[in-house]
């Protein structure tokens, strides 16, 4: 069914509504229609849905993981990346597994392309062309939107996933645009609803560098950086990448580069005073490198070509809001880039976001139940946050439209499930960025057992098709079957160091996977002792050789996970009174109601709240019987 074929005084049903069609929306939508809800994706135009607005990449660090968990849901960002790829890599190969993380350059137009097709071929799922002006209520709960046509949809719950939308504004130099992308208005009328309904809202900012034209650019001097050898798919469900591959190139910035900038600084917006609100601090402009890093003599730019028949070249490192004059004469000074021309110049956008402390885990918000929110109307940056919470927001709506409870994920479950926890547990002050620090299970939460942690959950909430259950189950007997393998192989020191395997002589007998654990010791090695071990394929000796490695460490880490899964379990009554308490004090009692924690281990993670008052949380809540499993 299409939507925008119809009457906008017609009122339709939908279980689901979702609003906005970039990457927390196409996620939204086809998480809740895998569920089974009907579903209307309402958005300003069909043919930018799964647009790419910033830089042409899915993955990297701590990105990539939040990837394959999408992917491990069955979402689609996955799939389509492999679809649209054109140089795929896997970085900090140097380092653990549990570290690196898969990235990939994409085709901008396959990518939209891949992503529209996808969108059209969900059943349950409908496209509205239009905008969302208002909310339509039952008492306090969402149960549709008003479309700035004058027509209604109405449904179970709503997903808002507007973006840099929310009364959205473009600085370029003295320029101020109202937009929430190049070319397409801002959600004003939304935002200010939200306003007027007095949810905790900010200003936030966020930039682009300039889109270059390639067939302009000396290429001839430059370093080139070429994808792996052997790309490795983000997608359980894809056999092999087919898209043909490309490299990318790197240039510098330099002393002359560096003065343009400091001369014309103040024409920035960002020190001009035009713009006050937070970007961010891990991806700061190119005036900001200059003015916060003046030691520096250069910072490195990456020339990301944006398609395979596109010439259009990001140079990712140099997002701005100078004036094009200016931009152009910083260019004109990089290695390269001397007779470059300018086809779209840099810019920054400042936009609307609501403090994600206002949400429940599920992402539900606390004052208009029905009502979800994903991506970075929640204060994060990046497609990969964006398609993350989507997904959690998609399938939470649709479950709470069927009356089903809410799929929580916790910081031992997923990357998405730290995100999620700092979101609605701490805040935030600048956009939020996915890195592999932030997960204090990072041994645990790697990127290459995605699937095996979260598919299961997937299928038990029932966003997993039946398809990927049935890959799943194959890799997970073919691992399993490895690691029995590997267990049932032994050996006796005397027999190793007779062998080449260098261990300890303490007359016990080691098995495969206990060989593996040495960091010198890999399968190809042992296939001499065991000529078995040549029957493993390449992604049995890749799992096998990571379990092993960490095996130690996943023991400690099991136990240190049980523990905090213990205070995850303690859960608040929703009717729970924090002045009500006796002991805490008037300080904590505030940090407590501003964020109204769902769990005891969600309150022992917000800031100021001590040891003690823990300690008295506790005892209350057994007093009180309150206690209760997940």
């Amino acid at each position: 069914m299409d939507a925008s074929n119809t009457n906008s005084g017609d009122i339709q049903r939908f279980d689901v509504i979702v609003v906005g069609g970039g990457h927390a929306g196409c996620e939204a939508a086809t998480a809740a229609a895998r569920v089974g809800a009907t579903v209307c994706l309402v958005t300003h135009r069909r043919d930018t849905i799964g647009e790419m607005s910033c830089n042409p990449a899915i993955g990297g660090l701590g990105k990539g993981h939040l990837v394959r968990e999408i992917d491990a849901l069955d979402g689609v960002m996955g799939r389509i990346a492999d679809l649209s790829g054109i140089q795929f890599r896997v970085l900090n190969q140097s380092k653990g597994p549990a570290v690196q993380g898969p990235r990939a350059q994409i085709d901008r137009k396959l990518y939209r392309n891949a992503m529209q097709a996808e969108i059209a071929a969900t059943p349950g799922l409908t496209v509205h062309e239009g905008s969302v002006d208002d909310l339509l209520f039952d008492g306090d709960r969402v149960v549709g939107v008003c479309l700035g046509d004058g027509g209604t949809l109405k449904s179970g719950a709503v997903v808002i996933t507007t973006g840099t939308f929310l009364r959205g504004v473009m600085h370029l130099g003295k320029k101020i645009i109202p937009a929430g992308r190049t070319g397409e208005a801002p959600a004003n009328a939304l935002s200010a609803r939200l306003y007027e309904a007095g949810f905790p809202m900010g200003r936030l900012k966020t930039g682009t560098p300039p889109r270059l034209d390639g067939r302009t650019i000396d290429y001839s001097g430059l370093q080139v950086q070429h994808g792996d050898e052997t790309p490795v798919p983000f997608s359980r469900m894809t056999r092999e990448i087919s898209v043909p591959q490309t490299p990318c190139h790197i240039t510098h910035t330099n002393g002359t580069t560096h003065r343009v900038i400091d001369e014309n600084i103040q024409q920035s917006p960002l020190y001009s005073g035009q713009i006050e609100s937070r970007g961010p601090r891990y991806c700061p402009s190119i005036e900001d490198k200059i003015v916060r890093f003046g030691d520096r003599d250069s910072h490195q730019i990456f020339l990301e070509p944006e398609g395979l028949d596109d010439f259009t070249v990001y140079p990712n490192g140099i997002s701005t809001s100078l004036p094009e004059d200016v931009q152009k004469a910083f260019l004109v000074t990089i290695k390269g880039l001397e007779e470059v021309r300018i086809i779209q110049p840099g810019y920054a956008i400042e936009y609307d976001f609501v403090d994600p402390r206002a949400l429940t885990a599920a992402l539900e918000t606390r004052k208009w139940p029905g009502l979800f929110l994903a991506g970075q109307i929640n204060g994060t940056t990046g497609y990969e946050e964006a398609g993350a919470q989507g997904l959690v927001a998609g399938l939470n709506a649709a479950r709470a439209t069927g009356g089903q409870t809410p799929v929580i994920f916790s910081r031992s479950d997923g990357y998405l499930g730290v995100m999620i926890d700092d979101l609605v547990t701490k805040g935030i002050t600048e956009p939020y960025r996915m890195f592999t620090s932030r997960t204090e299970y990072r041994l645990t939460l790697r990127a290459d057992n995605a699937d095996l942690r979260l598919t299961p959950v997937g299928m038990d909430a029932g966003c997993v098709s039946s398809d990927r259950w049935i890959v799943f189950e194959k890799r997970r007997k073919e691992v399993d079957g490895a690691i029995v393998l590997a267990r049932s192989l032994m050996i006796s020191p005397t027999e190793a160091n007779r062998a080449g395997l260098k261990v300890n002589p303490d007359g016990v007998k080691r098995s495969v996977y206990d060989l593996l654990a040495y960091p010198d010791i890999d399968v190809d090695r042992l296939k001499v002792i065991w000529p078995e071990l040549a029957e493993l394929n390449a992604d049995q000796v890749r799992q096998l050789e990571i379990e092993a490695l960490y095996a130690v460490y996943l023991d400690r880490q099991t136990a240190d996970i049980a523990a905090f899964k213990r205070d995850e379990n303690l859960k608040f009554p929703a009717s729970l009174d924090f002045d009500a308490i006796p002991g805490l004090s008037g300080e904590v009692r505030e940090k407590l109601k501003a964020v109204n924690p769902e769990t005891l281990g969600q309150a022992s993670r917000i800031d100021g709240v001590t040891p003690a008052a823990l300690t008295l949380l506790l005892a209350y809540l057994k007093r009180g019987n309150f206690a209760k499993s997940a």
